[in-house]
């Protein structure tokens, strides 16, 4: 017999934003070698990790190579029936456009999704159970804090995907968590990979 718990844990879903043109990179950053791969690879693998039964991958500029490489990963890792790719047209308008791409393209019964960046590759798989514990325990969101900054991915509940629906802009989802009060979940740690992100090449070199 299926719990009602078991079928929540099944629900969770994670939202990859893989759209942004990577200006200050130079371009094709999501497809600069990092660690043996392309650098989505790392987004995808934490996602993997995690408990999400359905993995959406957000593209837009270079969207026919990051899907390429995406998919490629997957299968390698046999992961594939948990990755699915949706094109954000309006990519160019910034963040919002391609959270709320994603957000539309979540199944039905989600219990609540994480979202990661595409260009944070060393967020450490350990702390994704810790977001959900503190979500399924109350939270309208976790996201881990290092060093006192809040980091990223962040679990979004079942309460604010809506507000993901409609997210705009560059500023994605940012309001809505900063509304939040004590209701954000705020996960200590000491892995400085929830704040890394790369935006320059200089910034692989000093990983």
């Amino acid at each position: 017999m299926t719990t009602g718990a078991a079928r929540k844990e099944a629900s969770w879903s994670a939202i990859i934003l893989a759209a942004g043109a990577g200006r200050r990179f130079g371009g094709r950053k999501l497809l600069a070698p990092f660690e043996g791969g392309p650098l989505i690879e790392g987004a995808l693998g934490a996602a993997f990790a995690s408990p999400a039964s359905t993995i959406i991958l957000v593209t837009g500029s270079d969207a026919d190579e990051v899907a390429k490489v995406s998919w490629a990963f997957a299968e390698r890792r046999g992961e594939g029936a948990r990755l699915r790719s949706v094109h954000a047209a309006d990519h160019a308008e910034g963040m919002g456009a391609s959270l709320r791409a994603g957000a539309e393209a979540l199944p039905a019964d989600t219990a609540g999704t994480f979202v990661l960046l595409g260009d944070m590759p060393k967020v450490p798989a350990a702390l994704l159970p810790r977001l959900v514990e503190a979500v399924k325990a109350g939270a309208a969101a976790a996201a881990p804090i290092c060093e006192g900054r809040r980091g990223h991915p962040v679990l979004f509940g079942p309460d604010l995907l809506g507000h993901l629906r409609k997210a705009a802009g560059d500023e994605g989802a940012r309001t809505a968590l900063a509304g939040l009060g004590p209701r954000l979940a705020l996960i200590e740690t000491d892995d400085d990979g929830v704040l890394f992100d790369v935006d320059r090449p200089e910034d692989l070199a000093g990983a």
